[in-house]
């Protein structure tokens, strides 16, 4: 039986300085108001705040970095637990497993990993906590290589809504494990996980950038490469919409700019060669085409490319969308150039293609509830609410590109690209969402967990 640590953190309240502590967002344009809020830097402090949030009568909820805001139910009846366990990222080497803390970011997990020769399969953001991303499945800078991050998990700590601490992994209570990995939510507290890391030698990264009034020129260069691109290249393209600030170079605030930004690996010294020239067939056609206005693409180690995609280090306000698309083919690129090109004015600050396929489309042989994406292109568009355009514009332009591009829409999603609470959760079958329904009544008989369970994944 494990114990409640003899001083835990105490429960804040809305106006407390530990309140706004614990609430902080990375969506200024979702705040989350609890009716209560703790940061809990050890599993004792999650015990204690599971059994203060019962005798309150309180639900529990659960965020880290504050990425998901926008997806996250009302809190107005629960508390509030942000994860920032204390231990840091620890390294086995041999066994080529990080055991990261919740609420630790993966600009911390690359930094710990790269001195042996190894990677994480990261996302596009420094920032971003580790923890949730890959319980939310994971679209890697890699993913091509690695399949989706959640493959990766090798076990999980949690505390449940008993306030007993676990331990989960493929021989350890594979059913909650499952779950835990894609299935929605709900399932307790996590306070670590462990994931496998794989090796690198070296990478080709970078990002270039054209006058967006080349797009139809390079776009279709670029979808025809996706057709035979190999699994060691993970890329996608922006239309980008950039403010006039001091860190964004002024060649490319001046106005609309293609991006083209990814990542090809070399896993070990003998394939530096066969990267560099994996990269230079991506970007040869395309910048033969037309010059760009900047190119940073060049060799490196793997702690470059957490700053490849250049996503806001700071917490910015956010409204955005997000689909998962078939083969586009020359007419899918065309309706996606005209709702995000071919007009006077856009209200959104980026709108993406990323590249699926390869490991993407294949899921290992324990896989989580979310083991694999059947669709060859992400997509997802954001606006920020006063620089582009108002609230209404930027989803009005949301929904313009997503008519724009309904021929093509699988109707499924990835979680951690979901953008709103609006747009439910679209990765798991019926099925998958019974079974975890299974596993969380299991786990969780009372619903403690209830308003952390993502819209789409529960038929209760």
């Amino acid at each position: 039986m494990t114990t409640v640590d003899e001083h835990p953190a105490e429960l804040a309240r809305s106006g407390e300085a530990a309140y706004e502590a614990a609430t902080r967002v990375f969506n200024l344009f979702a705040p989350v108001r609890p009716a209560a809020a703790v940061t809990a830097r050890s599993a004792g402090d999650v015990r204690a705040a599971i059994a203060r949030a019962r005798a309150r009568g309180l639900g529990v909820r659960v965020h880290a970095t504050g990425h998901a805001s926008a997806t996250a139910r009302p809190m107005d009846e629960a508390l509030l637990i942000r994860t920032e366990l204390t231990g840091g990222v620890r390294i086995d080497p041999h066994r080529r497993i990080a055991r990261i803390p919740a609420g630790t970011g993966w600009g911390a997990v690359v930094a710990a990993a790269a001195p042996y020769g190894l990677a994480a399969p990261h996302g596009s953001s420094p920032t971003v906590g580790a923890v949730g991303y890959l319980l939310g499945g994971g679209l890697s800078m890699y993913a091509r290589h690695t399949g989706l991050a959640a493959n990766s998990v090798r076990a999980v700590e949690l505390v449940t809504a008993d306030g007993e601490e676990r331990r989960v992994a493929a021989d350890l209570d594979p059913e909650l494990f499952w779950a835990l990995r894609g299935g929605g939510g709900g399932f307790g507290v996590v306070t670590a996980v462990e994931v496998a890391l794989f090796p690198v030698a070296g990478v080709v990264t970078g990002a270039a950038f054209w006058p967006a009034g080349q797009a139809g020129r390079l776009l279709p260069l670029w979808r025809a490469w996706t057709e035979r691109a190999p699994h060691e290249a993970t890329t996608s393209v922006r239309v980008m919409n950039l403010p006039k600030l001091p860190e964004v170079p002024a060649v490319l605030s001046a106005g609309p700019v293609l991006c083209l930004d990814g990542t090809v690996v070399a896993p070990g010294s003998e394939d530096l060669a066969v990267a560099r020239r994996q990269a230079g067939e991506l970007l040869g056609p395309l910048r033969a085409a037309a010059e760009p206005l900047m190119d940073t693409w060049h060799e490196a180690g793997p702690t470059a490319v957490p700053e490849t995609h250049m996503d806001p280090p700071e917490p910015v306000p956010v409204l955005g969308d997000h689909m998962l698309l078939d083969e586009l083919g020359d007419d899918g690129i065309t309706a996606f150039l005209r709702a995000t090109v071919d007009r006077p004015r856009s209200a959104l600050t980026v709108a993406e293609l990323r590249q699926l396929g390869g490991g993407l489309a294949e899921a290992g042989p324990h896989h989580g509830a979310l083991g694999r994406l059947d669709a060859r292109f992400a997509y997802s568009g954001a606006g920020v609410p006063g620089f582009g355009g108002t609230e209404e514009e930027i989803r009005a332009h949301c929904g313009e590109v997503r008519s724009a591009l309904a021929p093509w829409d699988t109707g499924r999603t990835t979680p951690t690209f979901v953008a709103s609470l609006e747009q439910p959760q679209g990765h798991l079958t019926p099925d998958a969402v019974r079974t975890a329904d299974r596993v969380r009544a299991r786990v969780d008989p009372d619903g403690l967990f209830r308003g952390d369970v993502a819209p789409g994944c529960t038929a209760v």
